[in-house]
Parts: C-alpha cells; sequence; structure tokens
C-alpha cells in the first residue's frame, strides 16, 4: 500500500474517531440541557396546563436516535380551573402515558447548522390515551384571543421539523364526556394509527393540503361496543377506518339496538315508547371536512352512504302511550334543532328494509308493514343558515318495495327556514295485490281483505304543522273485505258473512271507478291532531284520500270502524236494509231454518 492511502485512512479514521468522541461528549452533556428544554418547552406551548415527566431520557446523537421512557403527559387540574374561570379554558385536554417514545435518525448536524430538524420516524410504545371533553359555551360565542401558532412555540430553537412517519400501535383510548357534573366513558382498545409526512415551519399552518402539519392520518379502529347512557341501547361497529389525506371514514356492521328483548323493552320502559333497531353493513363519509369536525365539532360533507341493513321500528299498544304534542318535530325541524352544525351535499340510500311493526291491546297480534330495498338520495342535509340562504330545501327522493309487492316512488321537500314546517310530499304506487296488506290490517283491525287489485296509486300533498292537503288517485277493482270480529263470540259465521257482504256492498265501492262509472279523486284538506309524529300524520293523510276514492263518507266511515270493531253498527245498518229490501234477506233465513226443520223431522 502506498503511503499516501496510510495518511488518509489515517485521517478518516481520526475524524470517525473525532465524530462518536464528540457525539459521546453531546450525549453527555446535552442530556440535561435536552431535558430542561423538552419540559420548559411543553409547559410554555400550553400556557403551563400540561406537565412532562419521565424515567429516563437515552440520547444517541451519533447515530441521530433519542428514547423517552415511561413518558406521561398530564394536564395540571388547578391551571385548568383557572383557565376555566378566564373562559380561557379548551373544551378537551389529554392524560398520555407510553412505555417508550422512540425518535430514529435525526440529523444533529443539520440542526446545529440550520436549525433544522428532520426525524426518519418516532414510535409510540403501548400508549394510553385518556381525552377528556367539557364544553364551555364561551369557546361557541367569544371570539378566540390570537393564540400562538405550533411554529411560534418552536421557532426560537428550529426554524423548521419535519417527521417522515409516526407509527402508533396498539393504542388504548378512552373518551370522557362530562356533562352537568357527570362523567360518560368511551373505552377503545387495540387502535392502530400512522401519521405520514409532519411539517412544521413558517408556511405549513397555511397549507390546505395538510391537516394541523400532516399530510396524511390514518386511524383504525377493530372493534367498537358501547352501553348509551339510559342503560336500555347499545352502539356497535364491527371496524373503522379513517383516512385524513382521502377525507374518507368508514363503518362496517353499525348497530344501534337495545340489549334486551322486544318483550322485555317495554316491560322496562312500562310506555309504548318506539323501539327502535337499526343495522347497516356499511356507513360511509366522503370529503368529510376533518378540521371543522375537530376544532367545531361540525359535521361537513359532500357524501355520506348507507348501504345494505335494516330500521325497524315497534310499539306495543297493551301499554300507556304518554300524550305530548308533535307539532314543531317534524324531521327537519329536529335536524334545525342540532346544536352543531351539519352540512351534507348528499345522503345516498342503498338496500335498506324498513320494517314498523305495532302489537295490538285489543286482539293481542303484532302487525307489520314493510318498505323493502328501500333506495335513494337526500339532497342539502344541513342546518347551516348561510347555505339555507341560497336554497332552502333539503329534498329526498326515495322508492322501496311496499310489502315487498308494489314499488312505491315518493319525493319530500322540506322548507328548512319555514316557521310553520312547510313541506311537500308527492309520490306514487305501482300494481300489487291488496290483501298483501292484510300483515298489518289483520292482527290491527281482526279484518282482511279478500281481494283486491290495485292499478296504481298517485298523490301530491303540501303540509305543514297544522293540516296536509292535496289530491290523491286510488285506482283499483275486485276489492273485498271479510271482517273477522263479531258482536260476541258465539256468532255464527253467516252472520259474519252477512256483514262483510253489507261492508263490500254498501259501505265501500269495490273499484274505482265505481260500478256507476264515476272516478273519485280524494281532495284531502286533513286537519292534524296535535300529538300524532310527522309520519302518522302523514299516513292518516293517505288513508283520508284512500277512504275518499273507495267512496267512504264520514257516515260510512263510522259504520265500517263499528263493523271492524264490534258489528254492531253493521248489525243496524243491515236490519236497515232488509227492511228496504222486503225482508227479502231475512226470508231466506226463515226459509233455510224451516227447511232444516222439515229435514229434522224426516230423519
Amino acid at each position: 500500500m502506498k503511503p499516501i492511502w496510510k495518511w488518509i485512512i489515517g485521517i478518516v479514521v481520526v475524524l470517525i474517531a473525532a465524530v462518536f468522541v464528540v457525539g459521546w461528549y453531546y450525549s453527555r452533556n446535552w442530556k440535561p440541557i435536552v431535558e430542561t428544554k423538552l419540559k420548559e418547552t411543553v409547559s410554555k406551548s400550553t400556557n403551563g396546563l400540561y406537565t412532562l415527566k419521565y424515567d429516563d431520557l437515552d440520547l444517541n446523537i451519533t447515530l441521530g436516535n433519542a428514547t423517552l421512557k415511561n413518558a406521561e403527559l398530564t394536564p395540571d387540574s388547578a391551571v385548568y380551573n383557572r383557565m376555566v374561570l378566564a373562559k380561557e379554558a379548551p373544551n378537551s385536554r389529554y392524560h398520555i402515558k407510553l412505555a417508550a417514545l422512540k425518535i430514529r435518525r435525526f440529523n444533529i448536524w443539520d440542526v446545529i447548522k440550520n436549525r433544522k430538524l428532520y426525524i426518519k420516524d418516532i414510535i409510540f410504545e403501548s400508549p394510553d390515551i385518556h381525552m377528556m371533553s367539557e364544553r364551555h359555551a364561551y369557546n361557541d360565542t367569544i371570539q378566540p384571543k390570537q393564540t400562538k401558532t405550533l411554529y411560534d412555540n418552536i421557532k426560537d430553537v428550529f426554524s423548521s421539523i419535519n417527521v417522515r412517519d409516526i407509527n402508533i400501535d396498539n393504542v388504548k383510548f378512552k373518551f370522557s364526556k362530562i356533562e352537568e357534573g357527570k362523567t360518560s366513558d368511551i373505552v377503545l382498545d387495540s387502535i392502530g394509527i400512522k401519521v405520514h409526512d409532519v411539517l412544521v415551519d413558517q408556511a405549513s399552518i397555511h397549507d390546505t393540503t395538510r391537516l394541523f402539519y400532516t399530510k396524511m392520518v390514518e386511524v383504525e379502529v377493530p372493534k367498537f361496543e358501547y352501553d348509551l347512557s339510559n342503560g336500555i341501547y347499545k352502539a356497535k361497529f364491527d371496524r373503522l377506518l379513517l383516512n385524513t389525506q382521502d377525507q374518507n371514514v368508514l363503518l362496517t356492521k353499525v348497530e344501534y339496538a337495545p340489549k334486551i328483548s322486544k318483550a322485555a323493552y317495554f316491560k322496562a320502559k312500562n310506555q309504548n315508547v318506539t323501539m327502535a333497531v337499526m343495522k347497516f353493513d356499511t356507513l360511509r363519509f366522503e370529503k368529510l371536512n376533518f378540521k371543522e369536525l375537530i376544532d367545531n365539532q361540525q359535521t361537513v360533507a359532500e357524501q355520506v352512504q348507507i348501504k345494505n341493513g335494516s330500521v325497524s321500528l315497534y310499539n306495543d299498544k297493551r301499554y300507556p302511550k304518554k300524550s305530548s304534542s308533535k307539532i314543531g318535530k317534524g324531521p327537519q325541524q329536529q335536524l334545525m334543532k342540532v346544536n352543531q352544525l351539519i352540512r351534507i351535499d348528499t345522503v345516498f340510500v342503498e338496500n335498506v328494509d324498513v320494517l314498523y311493526g305495532e302489537y295490538s291491546a285489543k286482539f293481542n297480534k303484532e302487525g307489520v308493514i314493510t318498505f323493502d330495498n328501500a333506495r335513494g338520495t337526500l339532497t342539502n342535509v344541513t342546518n347551516d343558515s348561510t347555505v339555507l340562504a341560497k336554497d332552502k330545501f333539503m329534498r329526498a327522493d326515495l322508492h322501496a318495495k311496499i310489502m315487498n309487492a308494489g314499488l312505491l316512488k315518493i319525493q319530500f321537500g322540506f322548507d328548512m327556514l319555514s316557521k310553520d314546517g312547510y313541506h311537500t310530499y308527492k309520490g306514487s304506487l305501482g300494481r300489487m295485490q291488496a290483501p298483501a296488506f292484510n300483515k298489518i290490517l289483520t292482527p290491527l283491525l281482526n279484518a282482511q281483505i279478500e281481494s283486491g287489485n290495485i292499478r296504481g296509486i298517485s298523490f301530491n300533498y303540501q303540509a305543514n304543522d297544522y293540516r296536509n292537503w292535496g289530491d290523491f288517485r286510488f285506482d283499483y277493482d275486485h276489492l273485498k273485505l271479510n271482517l273477522m270480529n263479531a258482536v260476541d263470540p258465539g256468532m255464527s259465521k253467516t252472520k259474519k258473512g252477512v256483514l262483510s257482504f253489507v261492508v263490500n256492498n254498501i259501505l265501500i265501492n269495490d273499484s274505482n271507478p265505481d260500478a256507476n262509472e264515476k272516478y273519485h279523486i280524494g281532495k284531502v284538506n286533513y286537519k292534524r291532531v296535535p300529538e300524532h309524529t310527522f309520519f302518522k300524520t302523514l299516513w292518516q293523510s293517505m288513508l283520508e284520500g284512500i277512504k275518499q276514492c273507495a267512496g267512504i263518507s264520514k257516515e260510512r266511515e263510522a259504520k265500517l270502524m263499528g263493523a271492524a270493531e264490534t258489528g254492531k253498527e253493521v248489525v243496524e245498518e243491515t236490519q236497515e236494509v232488509i227492511k228496504k229490501t222486503g225482508n227479502f234477506i231475512k226470508g231466506l233465513f226463515k226459509k233455510k231454518d224451516k227447511g232444516e226443520k222439515e229435514e229434522e223431522k224426516k230423519n
């Protein structure tokens, strides 16, 4: 080997040795400096609300590694209470524990020369995060003071900080919501969090492609189940995926349902309070504004998708129902009352089955009506007054198969700014057989549709809190009812047949156009019963149209309802018919009775 190479190698060795010696020196002598500066920065940047403590700091400047062991970030309750009194406390605070915080591959020379800190990886081991949320009204109403940015807090030490990747695995997360001195908790386990490309410098806070200085935050929650505060319902999902770069949130196998059976639910409530069961395979938010959601608890998204699921609602009339006015409680009015802002451009509904069931106190049976494979869209779903100033209507365009038979199409238009809940609805029902409705009619009225061909229904209504008005068209033929009830349990089948005959031939028209080729159109002006819900009022207005199309006057309706419940009124009607027809029916029965007696004598 030539002498010159010996000198070169010798110089390189000395330089490497010098680097290690300097690294060792800084590792030993910078340690207390870094500790002091680190704790000071945390306290200063949070106005004294948080303190940082840890068991040990392992600093290796040569390799660019640092490790905090058993680190803990703790909020100071005394400082927080002072901030509350001064109306400066945030709504949320955190208590964070870590088995280790590992920082890998940072360049100390770049820090010394340019005051720029680049870190390749930050790893959180066994993180335990407790988030406490306590809403303060002043945060909603008081104009926030000019606060320091994260860059303002680090600019005296660094001109920029850039972290390529942050990995947080197996996170244990507890969320505590504090309201009126009471605390409710949600606990999640085994959460995975990945953060990519964190940049803190003078310009990054204004970078619209970043959320809180990051290019991407990805969160995965494997399972979630939470018992709601009432102790009866639970909410759960199988998986949650969140990506701030794509601005998407996906939840699978979402469920909101009672923890107990239907019978136990109504027994526990001891009231006829609607029981709801909701299950969806997919619930997805697209182009969700995470900054608004985190900063202001506002839900702003371009699209929401609800796919492959069911909504079941049940009532039980064996229990008393608390009577209260439902005026001002339509779905659009309830949305406007939500404290937090909601602004969703479009909600897509796909393949959702809707069921309503009601248990009859009189006949001890449950009737159900179903709207199968419901799909459609809701647009301009918002309570944002600035958006509604441009377009005040929320719209819904939906269709489903009623009783899994006829295709029902319905369009709603809700005036979100109307003081009396003005809205419109129009739609149509395609061809189907009327006996499909026996699933709800027979258990609740003890009557059944024996036959009937629905050729089509169309309707167009306007409505507000106090009445519904509009046109209803109902084309049908061969409608026949079979009354299953009687004045007393011993009533013969023959007399029941007479009741049904009178109802079918006197009280209702068996077709529209009727036997005289007159076409009946329902001209509805229905006055709302204040205690009726929005959807019950909608149904009652539809029913009014059906009755008019079937030729059922107020007098006929009273007699028809009597037939369905007791048969008494129809018996009286039958007697009148018998008189008017020269006792023809009565004579038939008498002859039959006489013939039966002669037959008995022969035998």
